[in-house]
């Protein structure tokens, strides 16, 4: 079923997220009490809300997206391409342009659009922060009313799962496992907080979530038993 997708209808994606403010101290007295509420149970025994705070950007009501990277495959004549681009400044400038792309390129039904931890993540995500900024959802992030087989949406770590629902699977293994040749990486997702309100370097930001959506596009092409794509094949955009 798989190998039936044309690839050219996928869109491929990845978001880096970070907390709305740079400290805990900065939000306002409302904000502190809800995030302590809603981190209770996540906490482990002497942990505070403001430590824990750190963590505040996987939480679409406590954080914020500063890049969202796409990727697709385009065949050129004879030669196959995956060209990739990143939406990144503000955010609600980002979320606009994603959607103009989802609106004006990837409208048809026969469009997808593919994430690692997608369903869980990324796609909710997004469409939660649009909500907030009082952005119309796109047709292909609007699932209200949906059946299960009719959401334009691919998740290689569900692909990987096969059914099993207890198994979670890093994209960083599940590349690794499937011999997926990774570049070197000089962050990784816990690092991002501090790379954008520390050292303000959005570029290196940028260039983690370039590489993830790749990375995601190679284990879809894996997991199709086709040939992964060459360096000279990638087209940055």
């Amino acid at each position: 079923m798989l190998n039936k997708i044309n690839l050219e209808n996928v869109l491929f994606l990845d978001i880096e997220t970070v907390p709305e403010t740079p400290t805990y101290g900065e939000l306002d007295e409302v904000r502190q009490d809800l995030w302590e509420q809603k981190t209770q149970y996540r906490r482990t025994e002497g942990v505070t809300a403001e430590e824990y705070y750190e963590n505040a950007g996987i939480w679409a009501e406590f954080g914020k997206i500063i890049c969202i990277s796409v990727g697709y495959f385009h065949q050129k004549g004879s030669q196959r391409q995956f060209r990739v681009t990143t939406f990144h400044g503000e955010e609600e400038k980002i979320l606009k342009e994603f959607r103009q792309l989802l609106d004006t390129h990837y409208g048809h039904s026969k469009y997808l659009l593919c994430a690692h931890n997608g369903k869980e993540f990324d796609f909710p995500y997004i469409a939660r922060r649009m909500i907030v900024h009082g952005i119309p959802l796109p047709e292909k992030l609007n699932l209200f009313g949906k059946k299960p087989w009719e959401v334009p949406h691919l998740d290689t770590m569900e692909l990987w799962k096969f059914g099993d629902f207890k198994n979670y699977t890093s994209l960083k293994l599940l590349a690794h496992v499937l011999g997926i040749p990774s570049p070197k990486e000089d962050i990784d997702g816990s690092m991002v907080r501090a790379v954008y309100y520390e050292e303000g370097d959005l570029d290196r930001i940028i260039e983690y979530c370039v590489r993830d959506v790749i990375t995601v596009a190679q284990v879809f092409l894996r997991l199709r038993n086709e040939e992964q794509l060459s360096e000279g094949e990638i087209v940055y955009v």
